[in-house]
């Protein structure tokens, strides 16, 4: 029997002894020990405010510091330490917490049932985060903004992405898609709903302030910050190439191993894309509905600028979508052309649009007098020497016309139209100069650009050693 047991039934050393089988002096040593042994409850100079730091505690969910609960304590009669006092403050948010554990568990995630999604934002560039839970399989996609059309735009390239759509979308209580909120039940905006039933899919929202229960895509956001747009320094002004670098930023990561899973995502995937549901033939209409209708430029007017349509649509009404700085315009589901945002008062003009590229502007030759009309009935080189003479600032060409087409009587029309074109070659348009020109007749020399370099094949000829030169040795 315990010696200590013993003492405590008979009340004596001697007779705990007997009963124990030892020496009086063994049981008193026993009993001694074990009174030292145990704890002595004493009194600390902060128990009559522990009710009160108790009470604040649990108020506040164990967030409120020992600072800001010093000065009531003080109120209360606390005349201690303040580092006595944060022993108080943090054995109490120690029981606190050990009281209203919520009891985590670790997420089961079933196969195309869950997506999660959420923002992040480094200053003006924000970038939107999607994780396939059973398959970690990540999407991330840049825009300058995290207003709903966004984000539904957002989601509906992560569909595409993915090949499919899931049964569940979960987000935290962002403002974009979150309509009202009735007895902490969130009710989507009426443009989120409409999304999620072309689509397919249940909008599902976390639980306020529990960034936990969407840990997938909180590390994700974390990720992309790290390990891409810091790195590689992306801006927002030109987000065609920023997002070109998260396509390759994903396609790298989603084939390297999890090291949650052990697996490689873009494998998983493939087998959980047979789960999805199937995207929709027609994607969803986003955001407001813009109409325009395509002038007789064959353009839109969006912004104060102008875009380029194919000239077959002249007159009719057209739609006009605007997402990441790319605007598209749209008939009856099919995209008639897409241009980059221009800024005000400019024109984004496609050259496919009008059957080919700008042609040069022509300033065509139409003759009103007799004399003009008889010259210019000489062919095309009359034209070209009207235009070479008026480009060389000849005010009197128009008194030197009849005096030209009258040479065609005195010469014939091939040596006067020979002796135009010699005119128009050497910049001589005055009347007497074609007169010497033709009175020059034909042996006059007729200079040329020039040609191509000469390449003439050499004839190969024998070689001989420098030794056949050398001079003899001297005697």
């Amino acid at each position: 029997m315990d010696m200590t047991a013993a003492y405590r039934e008979v009340g004596t050393y001697r007779g705990a002894a007997d009963i124990c089988g030892t020496t009086p002096k063994t049981v008193k040593r026993a009993v001694a020990g074990a009174e030292r042994a145990t704890p002595q409850t004493r009194p600390h100079n902060y128990d009559s405010v522990a009710d009160i730091v108790a009470e604040r505690v649990a108020k506040t969910n164990g967030r409120i510091s020992a600072k800001r609960l010093l000065p009531a304590a003080r109120t209360a009669g606390y005349e201690g330490s303040a580092r006595n006092f944060r022993r108080l403050v943090a054995a109490a948010k120690k029981r606190w917490r050990a009281d209203t554990h919520r009891g985590r568990r670790p997420g089961v995630w079933a196969p195309g049932d869950t997506l999660v999604i959420d923002w992040g934002e480094i200053g003006p560039l924000s970038v939107f985060c999607a994780v396939l839970a059973w398959s970690r399989w990540r999407f991330v996609y840049f825009a300058d903004n995290q207003r709903s059309e966004t984000t539904l735009a957002c989601l509906a390239e992560c569909f595409e992405a993915m090949g499919g759509v899931p049964k569940t979308v979960l987000s935290d209580r962002m403002g974009c898609l979150k309509g009202a909120t009735v007895a902490g039940v969130v009710v989507p905006t009426s443009d989120y709903v409409r999304f999620a039933t072309h689509n397919g899919f249940r909008p599902d929202f976390c639980q306020g302030a529990d960034p936990e229960s969407k840990g997938l895509v909180e590390n994700l956001v974390g990720y992309a910050k790290s390990d891409l747009m810091i790195p590689e320094e992306l801006s927002v002004a030109d987000l065609a190439t920023t997002n070109a670098k998260a396509v390759a930023w994903c396609a790298e990561v989603n084939a390297a191993v999890h090291s949650e899973i052990c697996a490689v995502p873009e494998e998983r995937l493939a087998k959980e894309r047979e789960l999805l549901a199937t995207l929709p033939s027609l994607r969803a209409r986003i955001g407001r509905l813009v109409i325009r209708k395509v002038d007789r430029l064959s353009c839109v007017r969006f912004g104060s600028a102008r875009y380029s349509v194919p000239t077959r649509h002249i007159g009719r009404q057209v739609e006009v979508r605007v997402l990441n700085g790319v605007l598209q315009v749209v008939l009856l589901g099919e995209v008639l052309a897409e241009h980059c945002v221009v800024s005000p008062g400019e024109a984004s003009v496609n050259d496919d649009h009008y059957g080919g590229a700008r042609p040069a502007p022509a300033r065509a030759v139409r003759p009103k007098t007799a004399a003009e009309k008889a010259f210019c009935s000489l062919g095309p080189v009359a034209v070209a020497f009207i235009k070479g003479a008026a480009a060389a600032g000849m005010t009197g060409l128009a008194a030197d016309l009849g005096e030209l087409a009258s040479l065609e009587a005195a010469h014939g029309r091939e040596v006067l139209v020979a002796g135009l074109e010699r005119a128009v070659a050497f910049g001589r348009f005055r009347a007497h100069d074609v007169r010497s020109i033709i009175a020059a007749g034909a042996g006059v020399a007729r200079p040329s650009r020039p040609g191509e370099a000469l390449i003439v094949a050499l004839p190969s000829v024998a070689v001989r050693p420098l030794s056949h030169y050398a001079m003899g040795e001297p005697s």
